[in-house]
Order: structure tokens, then C-alpha cells, then sequence
């Protein structure tokens, strides 16, 4: 963006999920995004009135990234493509996994898709209690494993090497268990630990239309 482009919020915004990539959420501060823009902190306050209305908008832009589902017939189709975009945008942005439900004043990003989610669930027929349990148990299963993504202490490609330099540190027997899990699965040609992302989904998917099969609305 050219330097002599005129403050804003979606500048100010923008800057601050910036910082939140780069150093976390801690270190996005008034002064940080001020000091990220050039500009003076009490300048900001004419499009963010403090930290808190920062971290809404921040949260906000992150739903806005997150494809909404499609609008189409098959609402397993729709959910899984869904889960697949919430689960790359929080690749990108793994602070926001903590405060994407935590904001008192969710933007009308976070409002639309959430809405968008909500028609999916309810033009396939899902009873009100069964789609606020559908819904959590989702967002329950795409944070979490965001998250534990997010926390691996190694990257994808080097599994077969981490999970090997750790069970050469044990002591011969300790773990057996865990020894021939990595033997026969996390060591075998072709393991990803991403891959449990789709197994999880399809099971929760299934097991949700199973569920939906023996209600009635509402």
C-alpha cells in the first residue's frame, strides 16, 4: 500500500493482523499499529476508539476471510467446504483461534457467516436444537484441530524424522504402545497428520445425518 495512502480503519485493521501474524495477539498494541503505520497512536482513535474495538475488528476480518458454505442442495458438501476454508484461514492466523467466539461485539462478518451457516443446517431440515449442536460440535472440531496444527512442534515434512529422534530417546519397552502406533501408522510412507482432518470431518458429518434422519423439525 502506498505510504502516502490516507488512514483508516481497514488500514488500521489490516496492520494489526499484521503484527498478530507476525509476533501474536499480545503484540498487537495501539502504539504497535501506530508505529506499523507511521503515524502518531492518537491517530488511530479517530477509526478505533481502543484495543477492544482492535481486537473485534481483527477477529471480524478473520471471519470475513473464511468462504462462506455454498448454497447448495447437498448441506454436507456445503459444511465440508466450510470447514476446509475456516480451517486454511486459521492456518494463517492461528491468535485468532482463542477469540473467535470471545468478542462481545461481533462485526457483521462474523454475524453473516455465522447466519449463513445457520440457513444451511435449517434449509436441510435440521430441528433448531439439533443445528446449535451441529454447529458447536463443527466449530468445536475445526478450532480444536486448528489449534493442535498450530501447536505441532515440528513441521508436516519433518514427522518421520521428529517421531523418531523422540522414540530413540526412550528407553527401550517404555511406551509400547506408543511405539507401535508410530510403527505401523505414523511412520508408514505417505503419513500426514493433516490427513485426520477429513477422517474427523466425514465422521462427525455422517454421524450428523444419521442424527438428522430420525428428527422432525422443529
Amino acid at each position: 500500500m502506498p505510504e502516502h495512502a490516507p488512514l483508516s480503519r481497514d488500514r488500521v485493521l489490516r496492520a494489526a493482523v499484521d503484527i498478530a501474524d507476525e509476533g501474536g495477539i499480545a503484540a498487537v498494541t495501539i502504539r504497535a499499529v501506530a508505529e506499523r503505520l507511521g503515524v502518531k497512536p492518537m491517530s488511530l482513535y479517530h477509526h478505533v476508539p481502543h484495543k477492544e474495538a482492535i481486537l473485534d475488528g481483527i477477529v471480524d476480518a478473520v471471519f470475513a476471510e473464511i468462504e462462506l458454505p455454498l448454497d447448495e442442495p447437498d448441506w454436507r458438501a456445503a459444511l465440508r467446504h466450510r470447514a476446509h476454508s475456516a480451517r486454511t484461514v486459521l492456518g494463517r492466523h492461528s491468535w485468532a483461534i482463542a477469540l473467535m467466539e470471545s468478542r462481545t461485539h461481533p462485526g457483521p462478518a462474523t454475524l453473516h457467516h455465522h447466519d449463513a451457516v445457520l440457513g444451511i443446517l435449517s434449509r436441510a431440515g435440521f430441528p433448531y436444537a439439533l443445528a446449535g449442536h451441529a454447529y458447536s460440535l463443527l466449530d468445536s472440531y475445526v478450532y480444536g484441530f486448528a489449534l493442535t496444527e498450530a501447536a505441532l512442534p515440528f513441521a508436516p515434512q519433518d514427522v518421520e524424522i521428529a517421531v523418531g529422534d523422540h522414540l530413540a530417546a526412550f528407553p527401550a519397552g517404555a511406551y509400547p504402545h506408543l511405539a507401535e502406533f508410530a510403527t505401523h501408522h505414523v511412520l508408514q510412507p505417505g503419513y500426514a497428520y493433516g490427513s485426520e482432518f477429513d477422517y474427523g470431518l466425514e465422521l462427525i458429518l455422517e454421524t450428523l445425518a444419521t442424527r438428522l434422519a430420525g428428527t422432525t423439525r422443529p
